[in-house]
């Protein structure tokens, strides 16, 4: 594992994210058999799209994909795991390849750093742990509001397993990205929490929630103050946004989590919003500039991108921000915050009653 002296490097520059593992995938325009290799040849179902399961029947190409962001100058890659979870996988009967899912695409993720890391300039690997399909604060049936689909608890075992894998398998941060129902994030990081009562050592954690359109709200209602309120307590690494949104469109959203959030702010934006082809048309440069006015105003530690993104977004962007400084982290918050849909804060605490 490589030194885990993150917070260090942190301090003193801004970090660059890999971009979007998904449109590296679809560049190579896998069809159903390079998904089923040939291990999975004769799988009862198809698994066309099931991009987790090419960490372990296309390991070449899950490797370039990161080579090529690490060639971009990305600090972080991010492990092919978005969906290796059991709830996302039983779409495909593949639940019992999870942890196998995890572990090798760390592995994938790790050989690919070691190779670029120096003493001076370590390469990470994140453990990324996706959403799920499934959301526990929604129904999915409109004729029965309080019907869910999945329980806590469901959640917190397939978490669990996932990040349990990851941990073992030598990551250096997890990061639970993409998070649209904040209640599907409590379940892991009550899972990940519950690591540490197995003897694992856990080590930080990255948390991305995503605001699903211009509300300014994630999809189960809260805004991003309120958000980080819900998440505060797991004392992340860092907290931030990812998906959804252009880069235009999120700023004023960053800004706003900048400044309620006493831990590192991150954000991984789209490449634009989505054009009528689902596709992605912003240019690396387009990006990079509004990334790196953000480094400018002092919002961001680490920046990236998501949906749309490829190597050459990743690259104008770690141009943009390479040399500026990054956000100073504020002290810790002394007043009392409530969430709900938005945030409640007591007055502070003054330093005569804090003594």
């Amino acid at each position: 594992m490589t030194d885990s002296n993150i917070v260090a490097h942190a301090a003193r520059r801004i970090l660059v994210l890999d971009g979007a593992m998904g449109t590296m995938i679809q560049q190579h325009k896998p069809g159903e058999a390079v998904y089923r290799g040939e291990r999975f040849a004769d799988w009862k179902s198809d698994v066309g799209g099931n991009s987790e399961l090419l960490s372990l029947t296309q390991p070449d190409m899950i490797r370039d994909i990161h080579t090529a962001f690490l060639e971009a100058d990305a600090d972080i890659l991010c492990t092919n795991t978005f969906g290796a979870n059991a709830i996302s996988q039983a779409d495909y009967g593949m639940e019992s390849l999870v942890a196998e899912m995890n572990a090798e695409s760390v592995r994938l993720a790790r050989e690919a750093a070691e190779a670029m890391s120096t003493p001076d300039r370590p390469r990470w690997v994140a453990g990324g742990i996706g959403p799920t399909n499934q959301t526990a604060s929604l129904s999915p049936d409109v004729n029965d509001p309080g019907f869910r689909a999945v329980t806590f608890d469901d959640l917190a075992r397939a978490y669990g397993e996932a990040a349990r894998a990851l941990v073992k398998a030598g990551v250096d941060v997890l990061l639970v990205e993409t998070i649209f129902d904040t209640l599907n994030a409590k379940a892991a990081l009550f899972a990940i929490d519950s690591l540490k009562d197995e003897g694992l050592d856990v080590p930080p954690l990255m948390i991305s929630g995503t605001i699903t359109d211009r509300s300014g709200r994630t999809l189960t209602g809260q805004t991003p103050e309120a958000f980080w309120v819900s998440m505060s307590h797991a004392r992340p690494f860092s907290v931030g946004l990812n998906c959804a949104l252009g880069a235009g469109e999120m700023r004023q959203h960053v800004r706003t989590l900048s400044e309620v959030a006493d831990t590192r702010i991150s954000a991984y934006p789209n490449a634009g919003l989505p054009n009528e082809m689902g596709g992605y048309d912003e240019a690396p440069e387009e990006t990079a500039a509004h990334l790196g006015e953000w480094a400018d105003a002092g919002l961001v530690n680490i920046v990236g991108g998501c949906c749309g993104t490829t190597p050459d977004h990743i690259r104008a962007i770690a141009e943009a921000v390479a040399g500026k400084a990054p956000r100073k982290v504020p002290a810790t918050v002394r007043r009392m915050r409530l969430s709900g849909l938005e945030m409640f804060e007591a007055p502070g605490v003054s330093k005569e009653d804090a003594a």
